[in-house]
């Protein structure tokens, strides 16, 4: 794999757990009541060619802010939890 590529993890949970979204339901927030002990951790290697494979969309951009700005005004449903380095905002 190529140096710098964009990598990530995810969790494999057993069949059963009772795991439940939370909070907006398409923001992505997964709990659970009790402890879960995942299967195993799974690496995803270079998430560029996966979004790529998958016919999804990705723009570069110089500055999150002025999007972040379009989104918050918009009839999406969104979160920002991940937005707390964004820097300044325009305005």
């Amino acid at each position: 794999m190529a140096a710098g590529r964009p990598r990530g993890e995810t969790l494999r949970l057993p069949v059963g757990a009772r795991v439940v979204r939370a909070l907006r339901a398409r923001a992505g927030y997964w709990v659970s009541r009790t402890a879960v002990e995942p299967l195993e951790a799974v690496e995803l290697d270079d998430l560029l060619a996966r979004h790529v494979a998958a016919g999804i969309e990705l723009r570069i951009v110089p500055a999150l802010a002025p999007l972040w700005e379009r989104v918050i005004g918009s009839t999406l449903e969104f979160s920002g939890i991940r937005l707390r380095n964004l820097g300044s905002r325009p305005g």
